[in-house]
């Protein structure tokens, strides 16, 4: 989502733009999604942010886009974290050395805007740290459904500024709200979320962020519109489910001790 080419259609949710921008939300409870991932990503372009979240003790999901079309890309994942910007017991970080875009991600049209990124040495599951499970393949969540989202950064759109975890409600949309709004935008890879009263939202830099609802992550931050904040776009997690699961078991052939690519 950062190519230039989609700046003309859609405003993304570029993560350089300041990490977790949620708008019109409140502070979370320290630690209350324990799930929650900060992605810490520097490359050619500089450094910015995005979110993510633990579905194993050595998997995180995330935004394609996050990484996608860079060149000397390090990320950094961090866990456990309220306050981003102090160094907390609860912490834990991680340098991570492999990640997988989805095949068939186009940064043009936003589509399979999905990455796992593999933890190593795995994460140590904690009251601050733990997973959270992800839609099925069969699971889709209905139009009216209130879920949450949250980030770290800024809390509004001229730029205010907070390092702690900020959450937010935000309603799952008919599908026309958002095939009226984006020339791309498919139902069987996307959800469409937002509050038609333009007051609360997930912004730049939440990226990548889950879409959590009735406590399952069925949604990944992806974009939204140029010039609002209504209404916005998420993968749809459960339709990639299959993806997921073939991807987390080549990381667990990865860590046998026979596997080349473990030395």
């Amino acid at each position: 989502m950062l190519l230039l080419l989609l700046l003309a259609s859609a405003f993304l949710l570029l993560p350089w733009a300041g990490a977790g921008r949620i708008i019109g939300g409140w502070e979370a409870k320290p630690h209350s999604r324990p799930y929650m991932a900060y992605l810490s990503v520097q490359s050619e372009l500089g450094a910015f942010a995005c979110g993510g979240f633990l579905i194993r003790p050595d998997a995180v999901l995330s935004a394609a886009h996050c990484v996608a079309g860079k060149k000397k890309v390090n990320v950094t994942v961090t866990l456990g974290a309220h306050n981003i910007n102090k160094n907390e017991p609860s912490q834990q970080m991680f340098h991570v050395g492999h990640w997988v875009i989805h095949p068939r991600y186009s940064g043009y049209t936003s589509e399979n805007d999905i990455m796992l990124l593999k933890l190593k040495p795995r994460a140590k599951l904690t009251k601050s740290v733990s997973y959270i499970p992800f839609a099925s393949h069969k699971e889709r969540v209905e139009p009216g459904t209130m879920c949450q989202v949250a980030g770290w950064g800024r809390t509004s759109m001229p730029g205010d500024v907070t390092s702690v975890l900020m959450e937010v409600d935000l309603k799952v949309q008919c599908e026309e709200k958002c095939t009226e709004s984006f020339k791309y935008y498919r139902s069987v890879t996307m959800i469409c979320v937002g509050d038609e009263n333009g007051k609360k939202a997930a912004f730049r830099g939440d990226s990548g962020g889950p879409l959590v609802c009735n406590r399952k992550a069925h949604g990944i931050v992806s974009y939204g519109p140029k010039n609002s904040i209504f209404p916005e776009v998420f993968t749809r997690v459960s339709y990639f489910e299959p993806w997921i699961r073939a991807e987390l078991r080549k990381f667990a052939l990865q860590d046998r001790p026979d596997s080349p690519s473990s030395v």
